[in-house]
């Protein structure tokens, strides 16, 4: 069986997280794809890495956000 997967990120990536409050750059660093169709994205920043789903992610910086 052959999954066609979409991703919205690419590695390599600068992308934000909607729920971080410093609104930090992060890269995209790898891309897990699950059998069930999910699409995880590793993010870095600095040394840590973490991993999202994509609607957690943006590709701007909410200033708002930050400014708070």
């Amino acid at each position: 069986m052959i999954v066609d997967y979409t991703t919205k990120f690419d590695i390599g990536d600068v992308v934000y997280l909607k729920t971080d409050i410093d609104q930090l750059e992060r890269i995209v660093t790898a891309i897990t794809l699950r059998p069930n169709g999910c699409i995880l994205y590793s993010l870095s920043l600095d040394t840590i890495e973490t991993l999202h789903y994509d609607l957690e992610i943006s590709t701007g910086k909410d200033i708002l956000k930050s400014v708070i």
